[in-house]
């Protein structure tokens, strides 16, 4: 009896010890990470015979042959017809496309400016489920807002594992400045863990007061007494939209950018069964260009802030669904912040959140939310600015001076809130994408967010496949998207939305030691090397193949645009050649992101992106003057400074702006030469 007893009073201990054992070994078990695993394809290597393959990556076809294509679809062959046409190449537009024709359908896809022209480009580059979704989800027991969450936390982990170069695991911090808030905020993250499951990497951890600091140098002391990390996803969000765009055109999508729909074709009956489009790129060389029409069996609206303007086209008389809230986020240099961890302020003055990030060697802070109207490139205003800097100075330590002169770029992008047409309460916004269909067959897919793009495009065609009987089938020749026959990109292209799975262009060949390669057989600079690698994936050997050599002992290619930023000239080359970059703006806004980066160094590096894209397209002068003119108008958009707005060409050449009355020359110290020590 009593060894009976005894056996008992061991058996809780045994029994705490099982469990704490067990959650440790979870907590730190070995785990495949999405966005971590080694290349598909390995690099190319020196064969047997001393020669170096580059990879042979399948062609994307020109723009004019897309646009061969468009027009073929009215030609009256049944055959020819598009089965889906799709209106905007977005994130939404360029992910439905994908979806579309990684299905067996034949699609298209036009875009009135450029991919990710609008919203897109101008977010605040984090994929993720969203710690105050959560938040709210818990405090009004709202199970949309718990369903929007865990929906997201999913299609991050598809972000991670079909685009990792790209996109990329961010530790976020969250300043305690009390003690109280620790075992709330602490049950808060796990809970988002808890939620992300596999789809997770590490789990939140705590940080006392002098590891916050040494994570965190620049973090205001003063009351501070820890920090809670929580992991969530960040990308390159316009070139992750070109990439979308580029990968639905190797699956057979037209893919047309700079193409306008200027109206709505229908039956007899009231359906649509077309549109009339221009292609706007003719008019900039001063050349007369006709519509013409594209006939489909299916057309889907995915304009975000625009969205009404298309629904117009089919009726004129439909209600606004749209209603416009303007982001506003600034560029600050890299030194405020650590290069590998971001922050959040989750109580700001006003109760709004504000993230503070490092991107792309910068710090990004925003964002704002205010009612807008809606325009093509809203102006960041001076007083969400003056809010971010004000806000972004609480949390800093004082001896830190946040300087107006220190913003080096502000945007303003438009959220495109939707509200259904058809629900009762027409005053109420949905909380995540709305898709409906009206009466002559208009597809409209609005709302949502980055992070959700897959899988609004999955339910997207599903409508369309649904509602206009669309036949989907088997892809059959499916493009050799990773340049080799190592990997078959068909095998899984059954027929039914693959999207989770489709690699996009330049993923099968990253690892995160794809630079050292690059370096070691191009001579190109480390941060050069990065920066490709972590932009294009495997095309960053095609990129820098087409940078000039430099005639120097090191490197040996890749002239910078920028003395300032890690962009070359190749980058130009393979935005024209392989990306369908029409514009001097698609270039430094879209392909590269000086133009979010740094607006005057944008300004700088334009003559030389002009000069590029001159040997590449054939501009004539009044071609020049037309890009120099409309890049300066749009990096007033990008908050450059109103001094630098009448700069001319050849000022900037010679370098003889004149910013003497700019913030910027009056906040360092300018001596003719060095002061000399008084003994």
């Amino acid at each position: 009896m009593s060894r009976f007893f005894r056996a008992r009073r061991l058996l809780m201990p045994a029994a705490v010890a099982g469990a704490a054992g067990g959650a440790l070994y979870w907590s730190y078990r070995p785990r495949n990470i999405p966005g971590y695993e080694g290349p598909v394809v390995p690099p190319p290597i020196f064969g047997a015979d001393g020669t170096f393959k580059l990879p042979r990556f399948p062609r994307i076809k020109p723009r004019t042959e897309q646009i061969f294509d468009l027009k073929k679809s009215n030609s009256g062959a049944r055959e020819d017809e598009y089965d889906v046409l799709v209106i905007g190449a977005g994130a939404t537009g360029a992910g439905v496309a994908l979806d579309a024709a990684t299905r067996g359908l034949k699609v298209a896809v036009v875009e009135r400016d450029d991919f990710s022209c609008g919203t897109s480009s101008k977010s605040t580059k984090l994929v993720h489920g969203g710690v105050r979704y959560l938040e709210k989800a818990v405090w009004n027991l709202d199970y949309s807002q718990y369903e929007l969450v865990k929906e997201a936390l999913k299609e991050r982990k598809y972000f991670l594992a079909t685009a990792p170069h790209l996109s990329m695991w961010l530790p976020i911090m969250l300043p305690l400045d009390s003690w109280w808030k620790a075992p709330y905020y602490w049950a808060g993250t796990k809970f988002y863990d808890f939620l992300a499951g596999s789809e997770g990497i590490e789990s939140s951890y705590f940080l006392t007061k002098s590891k916050a600091i040494d994570a965190f140098p620049m973090l205001k002391q003063t009351d501070l007494v820890g920090a809670l990390v929580y992991y969530d996803g960040a990308h390159n969000d316009s070139r992750m939209n070109v990439s979308i765009g580029m990968t639905a055109a190797l699956y057979g999508a037209t893919v047309v950018n700079h193409m306008e729909v200027t109206g709505l074709l229908k039956t007899q009956e009231g359906k649509l069964c077309g549109a009339t489009v221009i292609d706007r790129i003719p008019e900039r060389d001063g050349k007369k260009t006709e519509a013409f029409n594209i006939k489909a069996k299916c057309i889907i609206n995915c304009t975000g802030p625009f969205t009404d303007g298309i629904r117009k086209l089919d009726d004129p008389n439909c209600k606004e669904i749209v209603a416009p809230a303007s982001g506003v986020h600034i560029i600050l240099p890299g030194y405020y912040s650590p290069g590998k961890m971001g922050l959040i302020d989750p109580s700001t003055s006003d109760g709004r959140v504000i993230f503070f990030l490092p991107w792309q060697g910068n710090t990004i802070a925003g964002t704002t939310d205010e009612p807008a109207q809606i325009s093509k490139n809203p102006l960041p205003d001076e007083k969400s600015i003056q809010w971010i800097l004000n806000e972004v100075s609480h949390y800093l330590s004082p001896d830190i001076n946040v300087r107006r002169g220190d913003v080096l770029a502000a945007w303003s992008g438009l959220r495109p809130l939707v509200s259904d047409p058809k629900a009762k309460n027409t005053e109420s916004l949905v909380r995540n994408h709305l898709i409906d269909i009206s009466e002559s067959g208009l597809v409209t897919c609005a709302g949502g967010k980055w992070t959700t793009y897959r899988q609004m495009a999955e339910e997207c065609v599903d409508a369309a496949v649904k509602e206009f009987g669309l036949e989907t089938r088997r892809v059959i020749n499916a493009p050799r998207v990773s340049g080799t026959e190592a990997i078959d990109d068909g095998a899984d292209l059954d027929g039914s939305c693959q999207t989770h799975r489709v690699r996009l262009v330049g993923a099968h060949g990253f690892s995160r030691t794809l630079f050292i390669h690059l370096i070691q057989h191009f001579g190109v600079e480390t941060e050069v090397a990065k920066h490709l690698t972590e932009s294009y994936g495997d095309r960053a050997w095609t990129v820098a193949a087409l940078c000039r050599p430099t005639e120097k002992r090191f490197p040996a290619r890749g002239e910078r645009i920028s003395l300032l930023y890690p962009f070359v000239d190749g980058e130009v080359r393979y935005a024209v050649r392989h990306e369908y970059a029409q514009t001097a703006v698609d270039v430094l806004a879209r392909r590269t992101r000086l133009a979010f980066l740094n607006a005057q160094a944008a300004l700088e590096a334009l003559p030389k992106v002009i000069d590029i894209m001159v040997e590449e397209l054939k501009w004539d002068k009044k071609r020049q003057d037309v890009e120099w003119r409309e890049t300066v108008q749009f990096l007033e958009s990008m908050g450059l400074p109103q001094p630098m707005l009448s700069a001319t060409r050849k000022q900037v050449e010679q370098g003889k702006i004149d910013f003497k009355s700019s913030l910027e020359y009056r906040m360092y110290s300018r001596h003719d030469k060095p002061v000399e020590d008084e003994r």
